[in-house]
């Protein structure tokens, strides 16, 4: 098991290219209109009979908050800016309306082992309101109630603090996850994100104090006036704050799709060479400090919970990122959410008019979707396996899924000779293994097992670095 990394610029301007991110598979491009509420419904219950002697699988939530109190212009979320809070009134009424509706197609005994808030900004809502949705989430689904469930939330420090982690951590969250994406004030005022490291920190201590598992810091490379020089100072000051993991994405400059960012000078983003050297940076600090390259943008101390779960082969992907879960039917509640339910993805309507009406009359919110056949099984386990533990063992896949794998894949093996040509992966006949400097070009390997990308048409995604 590989848990170091090899940044070789050269390599990656040679296979610079885009692609998906593979939170899941297929992607959300294959979703259609065919799927129907109906048919998810049909896929929730039969879930509930498990596919092994084991039962039905435990449950993971997801709960998608999307209001803002202000725009970040680098922002590519479902989200509603506004700055009256009594907006999350009615939206809530209906969150809680699909609670109860979902709730009902699944049996009481199955557990929520992992638990998420996502946004937008989940802490936009009050204390008051935060409480009455644990409390509804609880009456439908059996919350986990000792500590055990994976339980967490997305945090921006600027609508935070320490009452607000306290009332959190008695909630039953136990994991949370900080904005920061560059503490440099001209690159705050660029994007418009004001955010000081005092108030930032303020809120990792308090989550420190009220004894969260994990906390985890985003940053940002690629953003508007940002420099070699001065994202260093960042990564130190983040570094001598010592969070358990990082996520340092790659900013994808696509006005055309969101038009927030069109509020941002495109001639003061970097160069693609200087945010080249930002990602070597940022490897080589956050390697020298001890940090684990997880995978897709995250870092992670050795001992932390998803550097353990890489090293034992369980660590699993999903839309939320890595988790230790693998298990779990996804039930995604809100605008725009997305579940992953027995063999299927559904996505929720994306506006908030239209997710209201839906509920208002009583209904699911589903409104697209796909359901798995098995070649998309297949490939999707060997995606999984490539992007967590960035190896496959080819009789594994062939005893699962009753196939011999260099005759199923020999088109995307011969994909992947000029990879092994460059050093990137081991191939023989028993596996194939992506060495170190391979696992930044990570998405350009799962690619080649990726069908829907061979019929062409258009598709668009970020680059891979």
């Amino acid at each position: 098991m590989y848990q170091t990394l090899e940044f070789d610029p050269e390599l990656i301007r040679r296979y610079d290219a885009s692609g998906p991110r593979y939170t899941s598979y297929p992607t959300a491009v294959q979703f259609t209109e065919a799927f129907t509420v109906e048919r998810y419904r049909e896929l929730a219950q039969a879930s509930n009979t498990g596919a092994s002697n084991a039962g039905a699988a435990p449950l993971s939530l997801y709960f998608h908050i999307p209001f803002c109190d202000t725009v970040c212009f680098y922002c590519a979320c479902n989200k509603v800016i506004t700055k009256n809070r009594k907006r999350a009134i009615p939206y809530l009424d209906q969150l809680f309306r699909e609670i109860a509706l979902q709730g009902a197609l699944f049996n009481r005994n199955r557990p929520v082992d992992q638990l998420h808030w996502g946004g937008g900004t989940p802490t936009f809502i009050s204390h008051e309101q935060m409480r009455a949705l644990m409390r509804v989430t609880g009456e439908h689904f059996q919350l986990r109630t000792d500590d055990s469930g994976e339980y967490s939330i997305e945090v921006d420090p600027r609508e935070a603090d320490a009452a607000t982690i306290g009332l959190l951590r008695e909630l039953g969250f136990n994991r949370l996850s900080l904005g920061v994406q560059d503490f440099d004030l001209a690159v705050q005022k660029a994007v418009n994100r004001i955010q000081s490291e005092q108030e930032t920190w303020a809120v990792m201590d308090a989550a420190r104090s009220e004894g969260f598992k994990s906390v985890s810091v985003d940053l940002i490379y690629g953003l508007p006036l940002q420099s070699l020089d001065s994202f260093a100072i960042t990564l130190d000051k983040v570094i001598a704050a010592g969070p358990d993991r990082l996520s340092v994405f790659n900013y994808a400059h696509m006005p055309q799709l969101f038009k927030t960012q069109r509020q941002m000078d495109a001639t003061q983003l970097p160069s693609a060479e200087e945010k080249l050297a930002i990602l070597g940076l940022t490897i080589e600090k956050l390697t020298a400090a001890g940090y684990l390259y997880i995978g897709m943008d995250h870092f992670a101390r050795p001992d932390d919970e998803l550097a353990i779960a890489q090293r034992e082969g369980t660590l699993y992907r999903n839309f939320q990122g890595y988790s230790t879960h693998a298990d779990c039917d996804l039930v995604a509640m809100g605008a725009t959410a997305i579940s992953m339910v027995g063999n299927s993805y559904s996505q929720n309507l994306k506006s908030l008019d239209d997710y209201a009406a839906r509920l208002d009359a009583g209904e699911l919110a589903v409104f697209r979707g796909v359901e798995l056949d098995a070649d998309d099984l297949l490939r999707r386990e060997v995606i999984t396996r490539l992007i967590c533990n960035f190896e496959v063992a080819f009789a594994k896949i062939d005893t699962q899924f009753g196939i011999r794998f260099e005759d199923y894949f020999a088109d995307a093996l011969h994909g992947l000779e000029s990879f092994m040509a460059d050093g990137l992966l081991e191939l023989n006949a028993r596996r194939l293994q992506v060495l170190p400097r391979g696992r930044l070009l990570i998405r350009n390997i799962c690619m080649q097992f990726d069908r829907y990308l061979k019929g062409g048409g258009e598709q668009r995604f970020s680059k891979v670095i």
